[in-house]
């Protein structure tokens, strides 16, 4: 039914990617919060080639993205695992997305502050 484990390591390497990108593409089509944190992504690409950022700043920058938009998904699968677990608000069930979404929070702090020492020296 398709659940069956691929043994092999190379085919099974190739779904492994397939169910991937199938899972990211349904995270930035579906949820709000990662299309916006994409569209940032896509002005801060436009701001690097902009200023021309050297390739130092390109690898914290792509680790910024990275960070959030990964701390996101994970987020995202808390929060609907949650729900499906128990559909109705719960306190623990509030106190588990609370901290999940405290990750995410993290994240932007930190890829807020990767894009202050990158752009703000450039825009004083």
């Amino acid at each position: 039914m398709g659940f069956e484990k691929d043994n092999s390591f190379f085919t099974g390497r190739l779904k492994s990617v397939g169910f991937a990108v199938k899972g990211a593409i349904k995270l930035i089509t579906t949820e709000h919060s990662v299309m916006v944190q994409s569209s940032i992504a896509v002005l801060m690409i436009i701001a690097g080639l902009y200023f021309e950022i050297d390739r130092y700043e390109w690898m914290f920058q792509i680790f910024a993205f990275g960070l959030v938009l990964s701390i996101e998904g994970l987020n995202t699968a808390v929060e609907k695992v949650a729900d499906f677990v128990h559909p109705d608000y719960h306190e623990r069930i509030g106190f588990i997305k609370d901290i999940a979404a405290g990750a995410v929070f993290f994240a932007a702090l930190t890829a807020i502050t990767i894009g202050l020492f990158i752009y703000l020296p450039r825009l004083v």
